[in-house]
């Protein structure tokens, strides 16, 4: 049976989240991804336009991912509530890597100076920070503490922390109690 534009551009998604999570915007491979998807390289670019335009696609994809796993995971309430369920959510995830990674690569890019990629990956990560905050309805300084814990989770998922049996390795796995954030405001922030 034959796919349509939409199936197909859905499967090309998810072979290039793959790819681009593992090898980055500069490391992957279309020619690899096209191959795995059964179709010309050709038809990659007609669909997505350029590499750099697939791999954003894909970074906004997993930013999308996460800001709507969250949310519904908040179920509407707000608070150190919205925070808890929010964060058992984020540690659920840690089991895709391929979000979690993606994330970290669309960082690395943007670091590495191409403004259309910063700029891409700023506007996802702002979503995801305005969406946290406005359902949480906190403290800046509280939301910031909440997202910091949360990219330490990604470096601790990009370094496969739970696969190193050391002291620091596991200090740097401690679960975070949410009550701590109720704690961490403008105010005690003095």
């Amino acid at each position: 049976m034959r796919m349509t534009g939409r199936e197909r551009r859905e499967q090309i998604l998810g072979i290039a989240e793959e790819e681009f999570a593992t090898a980055g915007l500069y490391g992957a491979s279309t020619e690899t991804i096209a191959r795995r998807a059964g179709i010309t390289q050709a038809y990659v670019f007609r669909l997505f336009g350029t590499k750099k335009q697939l791999f954003l696609a894909c970074v906004d994809a997993a930013f999308g991912r996460m800001t709507l796993a969250m949310l519904a995971a908040a179920g509407g309430s707000s608070g150190i509530e919205a925070l808890t369920a929010m964060g058992q959510e984020y540690n659920e995830m840690l089991a895709d890597r391929t979000t979690l990674l993606l994330q970290l690569q669309g960082t690395a890019a943007a670091a590495a100076g191409d403004g259309e990629v910063r700029d891409a990956v700023r506007a996802s990560f702002a979503r995801l920070w305005q969406a946290v905050a406005d359902t949480a309805q906190l403290d800046p300084v509280t939301i910031k503490s909440f997202l910091a814990f949360g990219m330490l989770l990604n470096t601790n998922a990009a370094l496969d922390l739970p696969q190193v049996d050391e002291p620091w390795s596991h200090q740097a796995r401690t679960r975070i109690k949410p009550g701590l954030f109720a704690h961490i405001t403008t105010e005690t922030n003095q």
